[in-house]
């Protein structure tokens, strides 16, 4: 399968950095972290984590004047937080936790605790961020990333599931919410009840009656058995806040569309899943991408084809239903709040250090499902048909499986809104003109409610 070269380059940590070329991931470690980034990637704990993929692994390429270069496996499709559901977040900060709590009996620690150090395959997720493992001072019950914890994991979950803020507000906030931005929001009783009154009053308080900086509670020192029994008590309170934040099961206008479509009858939805389910079989793609997933059904017929699957859809709840089914029937699947119409941009520094999301997904997939989405891109976008196929044509090395929408269907009208007068002629043969320039059907068919199911091979 081709790809595409990746100008992704991170370089802010003071211990190395790292940088993508194509497929391969390099990470330059500083002459000073060496020897510590090798004691820990040659230990027991590493290998195991490694294998149970918890952690990247990392091979050794070279040491030249005490700077070492270590390689990493590419995660097959990097997803950012701000692109994650809640139950994604969740899982990444207790895998921070875990990861951070077996660091103590190795005398190591998380230097820094960001939802950034962690990528995903499917729904499992992976440390990423090796450089973060440091030296753990065992006299000292501090853990100096505990809030950062709290500003980037923390804070952003609470404000998601009480205020209603989306998770991809984060974006723009490198290192997170500070309480003072979730504050002013609160009513009069809410903030002293828990968590508020962990994560934000008491905060606060402590920060209007001058308490104590970083920096002296750094230099507090204690017994190496009583530094760590506090160090785990302070793990065990985040833990517990953490659980107050995990979502509920969502509901919204579009979780349940895969049950309530009124426009597909039960015959309607067998035969377009069978349809979908005999093309992957025949085409038999490693990579997919499911555009307008919803809550999943076709995703997870890929993922039992053999697939490993990375869904885009725009709503929270239905792309949170879908991962945790994903999870719950351990299936490869990545959903992901993503609009191929509104798509990701670049971050970070001169645009360097996060991709922008069509850039991540150029060509990675041999196969692209589009089915019940072309008339949303149509109708509600107002993307031109020939730009819908081409972009198809960028995501795929190879097959695509499309639904058409005619303009007698009854969402098709629902999304016209009166505007007949413009989208109203485009039938099959508009369809076959824009797509015939990038594509060959394979296959066609009909379902009785007159939608049209391709599989099309890419030319």
């Amino acid at each position: 399968m081709a790809t595409v070269e990746l100008p992704l380059e991170t370089f802010r940590d003071p211990a190395g950095s790292l940088r993508m070329e194509g497929d391969r991931v390099l990470r330059r470690v500083r002459p000073e972290r060496s020897a510590s980034a090798l004691r820990f990637l040659r230990s027991r704990q590493a290998r195991e984590w490694v294998e149970q993929g918890c952690l990247i692994g990392t091979e050794f390429i070279e040491e030249a004047n005490g700077e070492l270069t270590l390689e990493h496996p590419r995660v097959f499709f990097p997803a950012y937080p701000w692109e994650w559901t809640p139950s994604a977040w969740i899982e990444a900060a207790e895998l921070t936790l875990d990861l951070c709590e077996a660091l103590f009996n190795e005398g190591l620690i998380l230097k820094d605790a960001t939802p950034l150090n962690v990528l995903f395959q499917g729904v499992r997720p992976v440390f990423v961020d090796v450089l973060s493992i440091d030296e753990r001072d065992a006299s000292s019950p501090v853990w100096l990333a505990y809030g950062q914890f709290v500003r980037t994991f923390l804070l952003p979950l609470l404000a998601c599931k009480h205020l209603g803020w989306p998770l991809a507000a984060s974006m723009q906030k490198r290192d997170g919410y500070e309480p003072a931005d979730l504050a002013p929001y609160l009513g009069r009783w809410q903030r002293w009840r828990e968590p508020f009154r962990s994560l934000i009053t008491l905060p606060l308080l402590l920060e209007k009656s001058g308490g104590e900086s970083t920096q002296s509670v750094a230099k507090i020192r204690q017994k190496p058995e009583a530094a760590v029994t506090v160090l785990r008590r302070n793990l065990a309170a985040l833990r517990r806040h953490l659980r107050q934040l995990v979502p509920g099961r969502p509901t919204s206008r579009w979780s349940a569309y895969a049950h309530s479509a009124d426009h597909y009858s039960s015959e309607d939805a067998k035969r377009k899943q069978q349809f979908v389910e005999n093309a992957l079989r025949a085409a038999r793609p490693r990579h997919v991408l499911d555009l307008g997933a919803n809550s999943g059904v076709y995703s997870r017929i890929a993922a039992r084809t053999g697939a490993e699957v990375v869904a885009w859809d725009t709503d929270i709840g239905a792309t949170e239903e879908n991962w945790r089914e994903a999870q719950e029937r351990d299936l490869p699947i990545l959903p992901l709040i993503a609009n191929p119409a509104r798509p990701t941009p670049p971050a970070g520094w001169r645009n360097r250090e996060s991709l922008a999301l069509l850039d991540r997904a150029r060509r990675r997939f041999d196969c692209v499902l589009m089915l019940g989405f072309i008339h949303h891109l149509l109708l509600s976008e107002q993307i031109p048909l020939d730009e819908i196929a081409g972009l198809m044509r960028e995501l795929t090395s190879r097959w695509a499986i499309v639904e058409w929408v005619p303009a007698s269907d009854p969402r098709f009208i629902d999304l016209m809104r009166g505007r007949e007068n413009l989208y109203g002629c485009l039938d099959e043969r508009a369809f076959a003109e824009a797509f015939g320039g990038y594509f060959t059907v394979l296959t066609r068919e009909v379902l009785p409610n007159r939608r049209v199911l391709f599989l099309l091979r890419a030319r």
